[in-house]
């Protein structure tokens, strides 16, 4: 796949942010990426196979992903990137740190998947139902239910088409169980932001990030869960802002 063919919101100006979504698409970052485009250029693409768009054989895992990614930021010849990702999109963002591109100057690891952490493992998401994702997703689940039956036609088979993508990226288990020891080769700086009651992604994975990954500090956000752009916008736009403006690239 070239990058000039993924599907890519570019809004607002200035330092640029490469903004990764996670299995809930990229809606579930619309209102973070309108936020941040106040003061920064925000990038925003579409996970290929996500939304009805095409998924190339050869992307098959969040390596991939980076990989493409980093690309696109070579195409577009960015420099002192952000990258800012949530759930399936963090664990890309720790993907695309360990490819050490220079152009990525920081990440936002927010609700990160990934991790292989037996103890606390990732909720099986591909047994739930639409309610109990919510339940373990929100730290105020009824404001984010989802009834399909008040979803247009058309939108369910796009749905689908996102779950059957985030399998094919993620596995059925959302982990890599080689990621946690690599991460000590991250040598850019890195917030770990976590919703203190995400069940999806225990906050257990949280600080294994940050306690893996050298450069890394952790800040939890108190009434979130898995999804804290969505139920604690201004407060997680105002970390991602603060570490973006006041943390230098160490290359």
């Amino acid at each position: 796949m070239t990058v000039t063919s993924l599907s890519l919101d570019d809004r607002g100006a200035g330092r640029p942010i490469l903004l990764l979504h996670g299995g809930a698409g990229p809606a579930s970052v619309g209102g973070l990426a309108h936020l941040l485009a106040e003061r920064y250029r925000v990038l925003t693409p579409t996970h290929p196979g996500f939304e009805g768009t095409p998924r190339p054989e050869n992307l098959t895992g969040m390596a991939d992903l980076a990989r493409l990614y980093v690309d696109l930021l070579d195409e577009l010849d960015l420099t002192d990137v952000s990258v800012v990702g949530n759930s399936i999109g963090g664990w890309i963002a720790a993907e695309i740190a360990l490819l050490a591109s220079p152009r990525v100057a920081r990440v936002v690891l927010a609700d990160a998947a990934g991790l292989e952490l037996p103890q606390t493992p990732i909720v099986d998401f591909f047994s739930l139902t639409l309610d109990q994702i919510a339940d373990l997703s929100y730290y105020r689940p009824d404001d984010f239910r989802i009834d399909p039956n008040s979803l247009p036609p058309e939108r369910l088979p796009i749905m689908a088409g996102n779950r059957d993508a985030l399998r094919v990226y993620g596995g059925t288990a959302m982990t890599d169980p080689t990621l946690l020891g690599r991460l000590p080769a991250v040598a850019v700086p890195t917030l770990v932001v976590w919703g203190a009651h995400d069940r999806i992604v225990p906050v257990d994975h949280g600080h294994a990030y940050a306690a893996a990954i050298p450069t890394a500090r952790i800040e939890l956000i108190q009434n979130a869960g898995h999804l804290p752009q969505l139920e604690t916008p201004e407060a997680f736009a105002r970390l991602v802002a603060e570490f973006c403006d006041n943390t230098a690239t160490v290359r």
